[in-house]
């Protein structure tokens, strides 16, 4: 009788954690969102060659990130 209650108690843990995962995904989006308005938020506000750089390298990886996440 015990057996199929501590299965039972796994398999309610198990499920508590498929569904936190989306939840986790969606915060990481809108901080990769966030992060990438920031970016070009500074970029409206010029920037120097090297600066420039820096900034598309960092967009590039950015929005690679987000299209894993946010979908």
């Amino acid at each position: 009788m015990q057996i199929p209650s501590i299965i039972m108690l796994a398999l309610l843990g198990l499920a508590a954690q498929v569904h936190a995962k989306p939840d986790c995904d969606a915060l990481a989006c809108d901080e990769v969102k966030q992060a990438i308005r920031e970016i070009e938020a500074r970029m409206r506000a010029g920037y120097s060659r090297s600066q420039g750089e820096r900034f598309e390298a960092r967009l590039r990886k950015l929005k690679r990130k987000r299209s894993k996440l946010c979908r």
